[in-house]
């Protein structure tokens, strides 16, 4: 399975971890260069997940 680059940001409002998510910062700051849902839950992390620094 491929990785999804640093720079796509996610806008998943339900999913558990997006408070912790560097791509939902980045989406919501604008810096992402796409916008993307990843498939996160309220039970589970999408498996694209990046820890904020």
């Amino acid at each position: 399975m491929a990785q999804v680059p640093e720079d796509i940001g996610c806008l998943n409002e339900k999913c558990i971890a997006k408070d912790d998510c560097k791509r939902q910062v980045i989406a919501k700051e604008g810096t992402a260069r796409e916008i993307q849902e990843f498939g996160g839950t309220e039970v589970k992390k999408c498996g694209k997940y990046l820890p904020k620094d």
